[in-house]
């Protein structure tokens, strides 16, 4: 027999769907719809002889079975399954062999083994991942969460999948608030050279306010700011030099959060480095007959799109001034030009669906005419953060709560937990696992939402030690720790011949749930949501903390001890991995 294989639904769907088309007549539709089944009914399910027969006008049970015979006749296929029986109208329900189980669980006993027979799309494809994307000059809050732990998610799994990735802060350093900035600024006479650092930011989110309250309310204002921005935009030296003293004072803001999250980049290239490409996107947009003069705009009218048709993309404003539109458009050609780009993902919040939309159609339109290589642009939205009133997160102050505070009071509270449960580990110990929880339960309570959708904030729910939380997970992970410390040598050795196929309902129901990680990595990456990973690792400690109050560990059995440390020591891997590629830190003990 030969290698176990790694991904059961995936081999069972290709293998039976080959032997209905090749071996018993069915036609190129057939499929066989291979999915996990409920412990009763087996291991999988083929329900795809239903709506094959139903399309070609024939008995559902009578090609179930004749396609179970097939199977059974391919020796290498069946020898993997221990029974296979049609139940219901034609559904095919298999069970896999314990020798199966065995093989699979001694061989896939690392992190680089799973890695290695993981086959995705995203395998040696170079994929450029934008996530957080703050803009300068204020400081993060609960808004710039989701872009910055999802997007982080993302990249860990995409590199887990094989994929090339290049992780880049697209910062928004270079838009409208600059000039509004620098208009107040000037009015109000402020020498920003004058500030401290740590009040800098708090200074300039107040200049803004005041600032953006007088463009709306006087025209001349408004007028002023626009002038800034384009005398930037141009190179002005006093105005550049306040522009990179701003950038690089939110930068040292953002970089803190960065660094309490675990979160990296490999480029952090703003809006402002593509400032002197945006001519050749006018240019070339213009040249294509893609962009048209509108009011005094450069835009991009998609008239075969029912909402675009008259909601134009404006890829140059009417006073000259480059936008959002023109300096993506720039980064996209970049990216495909410098990084070889085969993919693009965006991760932002659902408020630019529109804009997005509007930006991959006019990259396709516009590369199709240049016969330039066309990457896949992915646009991943999520919804909103809300408090308890269901609507976005603000302090009591109708202000945005800051990611610094919200994870300062996360980690406290996570310190007040450990030093009641555990006075007597030391200062280092208390600090590491309260940092570990605090962060983790934020990062794990935003990521196992359906990112599409809205979710009510609650730290209380977050740091729960019960339910699908991060502490929950962790503690798992910590409980298995606690076990290992308790093994000798005497309980580990595992001889050649033993087996360690499941013997009882929850060590079964335990080796289920460890063999469908591949299927749990392959949904999450083809969908791109991480809740779905986050749903796998919760049933998995579940089914784990079930199997740990039903059997012993150390008994006297020493092949019972040995086989059910080797499925502590599985579950361990796969609960450490999936954390992290879920950017959650683990812990030995909590």
């Amino acid at each position: 027999m030969g290698e176990v294989p790694f991904d059961f639904q995936r081999y069972f769907d290709t293998r039976i769907g080959h032997i209905g088309r090749h071996r018993c007549g069915f036609d190129g539709k057939f499929q066989a719809h291979v999915y996990p089944a409920e412990a009763r009914f087996g291991d999988f399910q083929a329900n795809g002889v239903l709506p094959y027969a139903k399309s070609t006008g024939r008995n559902p049970r009578q090609l179930a079975q004749i396609l179970l015979d097939a199977m059974l006749r391919e020796k290498d296929f069946s020898g993997e399954i221990a029974t296979a029986e049609i139940a219901g109208a034609g559904f095919i329900n298999l069970k896999l062999s314990p020798s199966t189980i065995d093989r699979w669980l001694r061989h896939y006993n690392s992190a680089e083994k799973l890695q290695s027979s993981l086959d995705t799309q995203w395998r040696g494809r170079t994929t450029v991942v934008d996530y957080s994307c703050p803009n300068s000059a204020k400081q993060m809050h609960v808004g710039h969460l989701r872009s910055l732990v999802i997007g982080d998610a993302l990249q860990r799994i995409l590199c887990f999948c094989g994929a090339n990735v290049i992780r880049d802060n697209h910062l928004g350093d270079w838009g409208t608030q600059f000039g509004i900035l620098l208009r107040q600024l000037r009015a109000e006479s402020i020498d920003l050279d004058t500030v401290p650092q740590e009040d800098a930011l708090e200074l300039l989110e107040e200049l803004y306010r005041r600032g953006n309250a007088a463009v709306n309310e006087s025209k001349d204002a408004l007028e002023e700011a626009r002038a800034e921005l384009v005398a930037l935009q141009e190179g002005d030296g006093e105005r550049m030099r306040l522009w990179r003293k701003i950038n690089d004072l939110s930068y040292a803001s953002f970089q803190e959060i960065y660094n309490l999250t675990a979160v990296q980049f490999d480029h952090i290239l703003g809006e402002s480095f593509y400032r002197d490409s945006v001519g050749r996107v006018y240019e070339e947009l213009q040249e294509c007959h893609i962009a048209v003069e509108n009011l005094g705009a450069l835009v991009v009218f998609h008239p075969e799109h029912e909402r675009f048709r008259e909601q134009p993309f404006i890829v140059r404003k009417s006073d000259g001034a480059s936008n959002y539109a023109s300096t993506d458009l720039a980064t996209v050609l970049y990216r495909m030009e410098h990084f070889s780009a085969s993919d693009i993902i965006y991760v932002t919040d659902a408020r630019q669906r529109d804009h997005f939309e509007q930006l991959i159609l006019t990259v396709d339109k516009w590369f199709r005419a240049k016969n330039y290589p066309m990457p896949r642009l992915h646009h991943v939205y999520f919804g909103t953060v809300c408090g308890t009133d269901g609507k976005a997160i603000k302090t009591r102050a109708g202000g945005s709560v800051r990611l610094k505070q919200l994870f300062a009071e996360a980690i406290a509270r996570a310190r007040v937990a450990v030093e009641e449960k555990n006075p007597d580990f030391d200062e280092e110990l208390r600090e590491k696992i309260a940092r570990a929880v605090g962060v983790g339960a934020i990062k794990y309570g935003d990521l196992s939402q359906n990112r599409s959708s809205d979710y009510i904030f609650s730290l209380d729910k977050m740091l729960a030690l019960e339910g699908n939380t991060a502490p929950y997970l962790q503690y798992a992970v910590a409980r298995i720790h606690a076990i290992f410390r308790k093994r000798t040598e005497e309980n580990f050795s595992l001889s050649d011949g033993q087996s360690i196929a499941p013997q009882t309902q929850e060590e079964h129901a335990l080796a289920r749930q460890l063999l469908r990680f591949p299927l749990a990595i392959r949904q999450t990456i083809e969908e791109l949501r991480p809740h779905l990973l986050c749903n796998y690792l919760y049933d998995l400690a579940g089914t784990f903390s079930t199997f740990y109050n039903a059997n012993r560990i150390f008994c006297e059995n020493s092949s019972d001890t040995q086989r059910r440390i080797i499925f502590c020591e599985r579950t361990l891997l796969i609960l450490k991995l999936g954390l992290r590629l879920l950017g959650i830190e683990t812990l030995e003990r909590m």
